[in-house]
């Protein structure tokens, strides 16, 4: 497959995504069919609760809106020009999570445009939009049929991507320990804090704490704050948030760890929909969000390198690399790998 080819089949299902959206906007698809297929789509989107009351109406149109802004031309061929691809046709076998919509399918493009064959295994959490996806790639690219296997036997695979938890990912080395791999483990994201944020920059934090219920391992469970700092200030940006509590596993979650954490006697800050506990760790349950006072940035950044292999991202209004802006951290570009292990060179190696 040439690469403008892969480069049109991209921008197509991004076209498939705005038209999912906003079909009265959207006049990119070129097939009748496709757009029965978008409008199926547009359907599951709303029904996908039924499956997982995670995945309210407003997180499937937000991760779905996301990858339309992703698969625009411009954005998918800076993304693909970088790489030779050698187009080898191996078998990668993917085991997908499901903890927020379509967390999956960056893995299935990196194998597909990658020129392999994929045998996947999709969430039982996730499995009613990735179905529709697989269908209507293989509409846009029919060359792309007989490349997608689901729910098969995880056999005769040359690479594995496997995401899951610490516990499955022990599983996943001994069973594959033959298979050339990644195994994605338990990881999650922090925020700093200098202090002087202008609330617009704590309200996009914001974004980055609750978006998808603070289930993916692109949201914040933890943030760092400067010594003395005012954590009312958080609470005033994070307010418009405050429904958040009527959604009933995010309140179910909330009512149990307060009741935990008070007959325990711990000390917390809490305003009705969120808890704030300090703690030194960084991977906090829903509906709670760590804080740890700091005394330097220099003296920060040494104690996260020591953790570094349980963050996926870095969250501050700070230049550099590798910090993500505020607001940004649930909205990756394609080139923005999980873990940051680059699958497309992974794939070709």
């Amino acid at each position: 497959m040439q690469l403008e080819r892969k480069i049109e089949i991209l921008t197509e299902l991004g076209e498939f995504f705005k038209h999912s959206l906003s079909p009265e906007k959207s006049s990119g698809l070129k097939q009748a069919n496709i757009e029965l297929k978008a409008k199926a789509f547009s359907e599951a989107m709303g029904i996908a609760f039924h499956s997982n009351a995670w995945f309210t109406k407003e997180s499937v149109r937000s991760a779905v809106s996301a990858w339309a802004k992703s698969l625009e031309y411009d954005k998918v061929s800076k993304w693909l020009s970088v790489y030779d691809f050698n187009n080898s046709d191996k078998t990668v076998g993917l085991i997908m999570a499901g903890n927020i919509p379509l967390v999956g399918l960056h893995d299935l493009l990196c194998v597909l445009i990658s020129g392999h064959r994929v045998k996947a295994k999709l969430s039982s959490k996730d499995n009613v939009l990735m179905t529709q996806i697989v269908a209507a790639l293989q509409l846009i690219a029919p060359e792309l049929e007989e490349k997608i296997e689901l729910n098969v036997q995880m056999k005769g695979l040359d690479y594995l991507i496997a995401t899951g938890s610490d516990n499955s990912a022990r599983y996943f080395d001994y069973y594959f320990k033959d298979v050339t791999r990644i195994i994605r483990k338990n990881r999650t994201s922090v925020a700093i804090i200098q202090g002087d944020e202008k609330e617009e920059e704590l309200s996009l934090l914001a974004d980055d704490i609750f978006g998808h219920f603070g289930l993916g391992c692109r949201n914040v469970t933890k943030v760092y704050v400067p010594q003395g700092y005012d954590l009312d200030l958080l609470f005033k940006a994070f307010f418009r948030y405050q429904d958040i509590a009527n959604h009933n596993k995010y309140g179910n979650n909330y009512d149990y760890n307060k009741a935990v954490y008070l007959l325990n006697k711990i000390d917390l800050i809490e305003n009705g929909f969120l808890l704030l506990k300090e703690d030194e760790n960084i991977h906090s349950p829903v509906g709670v969000l760590f804080y740890e006072y700091y005394n330097s940035l220099e003296e920060l950044s040494l104690k996260l390198n020591l953790i570094k292999d349980q963050i996926q991202c870095k969250v501050a209004s700070i230049e550099g690399k590798e910090f993500v802006p505020f607001g940004k951290a649930q909205s990756p570009e394609l080139w923005d790998y999980a873990d940051g292990v680059d699958t497309i060179k992974f794939l070709s190696s």
